[in-house]
C-alpha cells in the first residue's frame, strides 16, 4: 500500500526545489497535494507534473507571509479534498543582501523573517485546526543545518530565521503531542538548488563548502523529499519534536578526511 494513501497534504514553496520534489513524491505515495507557491506559474507547472504521473493536485497561489493567504490555502485544500493530514511548511527565501549584523538592513531582516519564520507560524496557526478536524496529522517545518551550527559565510537573517523554526517546532510538538499532531523540523544540508548557487557563485566558494561535507557532495532535492515522505507517513508515528538532519554529515563534522 502507498505510504501516504488517503492523506491530503499542503506543501508550501511547491513551485520548485524541495517543494516540487516533495509534491511529486507525496503524490507517488498516494497523497492528494495542495501545492502552494507565491509564483502561480511555477505552482501550476508542479501540478501538471503531478497530474501527468496520475496524481491528484491543486495549485494555490499564496504568499505565506500574508495571514489571509495562509487561511485561504487551508480552507481551499479542505474544500477541494475534504480534510488535511499533512502540512509541509517548506517555503523560504534567502535575500542576496543578507550579510553580517552590521551590513544587513532591517528591511532584509524583516523580509526574511516574514517568509521563513512568520510563514511557518501562520501555516501552523491555520493548519492545526484542520489537522484537529481530521483527527491528527503531521507538520513538517523546513529549517536548515545552519540553525544548528551557524553559517560559514555571513547570512544573519537566514540563519536566525531557521533557528526560530527549530524553536517553534519544539514548542508545537510538546503542546500538540496529546492531540495526535506530530511536529518535526527537516534540516537540509547544502543542496544543489538555485538558492545555493546564488550564494556559491564561484568554483572557489563551492569547493570551500564541499570541504566541510563528509560525503563530499551537495545533496539533491529528491533526497530531502524522501525524508519528508517518512516524516509525513505513519512510519514516523513515534517521532515528534525532532530536528531531522539530512545534511551529508556536515553537522557531525569538525574536520573532514583529507
Amino acid at each position: 500500500m502507498a505510504r501516504l494513501a488517503k492523506k491530503v497534504a499542503i506543501i508550501t514553496g511547491a513551485g520548485g526545489g524541495v517543494g516540487r520534489a516533495a509534491a511529486l513524491r507525496f503524490a507517488d505515495e498516494g497523497a492528494a497535494v495542495a501545492a502552494v507557491d507565491v509564483n502561480p506559474d511555477a505552482c501550476a507547472a508542479t501540478v501538471r507534473r503531478v497530474e501527468a504521473g496520475g496524481g491528484a493536485a491543486l495549485c494555490i497561489a499564496a504568499d505565506v507571509s500574508v495571514e489571509a493567504d495562509c487561511a485561504r490555502m487551508v480552507t481551499t485544500a479542505e474544500a477541494e479534498f475534504g480534510s488535511l493530514h499533512v502540512l509541509f511548511n517548506n517555503a523560504g527565501v534567502f535575500h542576496p543582501d543578507d550579510g553580517d549584523a552590521v551590513e544587513t538592513t532591517a528591511a532584509v531582516w524583516q523580509e526574511t523573517m516574514a517568509v521563513n519564520a512568520l510563514g511557518v507560524f501562520l501555516g501552523c496557526k491555520y493548519g492545526i485546526p484542520a489537522l484537529r478536524r481530521a483527527g491528527g496529522g503531521a507538520i513538517i517545518n523546513t529549517a536548515s543545518f545552519v540553525a544548528r551550527m551557524g553559517a560559514a559565510v555571513p547570512q544573519i537573517a537566514y540563519t536566525a530565521s531557521k533557528g526560530a523554526v527549530l524553536a517553534l517546532t519544539r514548542e508545537l510538538a510538546v503542546f500538540h503531542a496529546r492531540e495526535g499532531i506530530r511536529v518535526n523540523a527537516l534540516c537540509p544540508g547544502p543542496l544543489q538548488t538555485e538558492m545555493l548557487a546564488s550564494v556559491l557563485d564561484t568554483d572557489a566558494k563551492r569547493e570551500r563548502r564541499l570541504t566541510h561535507i563528509p560525503m563530499g557532495r551537495f545533496g539533491l532535492v529528491e533526497e530531502i523529499a524522501e525524508a519528508a515522505v517518512w516524516l509525513a507517513s505513519d512510519e514516523s508515528s513515534y517521532t515528534t519534536g525532532a530536528e531531522f538532519m539530512v545534511d551529508g554529515g556536515i553537522t557531525a563534522a569538525y574536520l573532514t578526511p583529507e
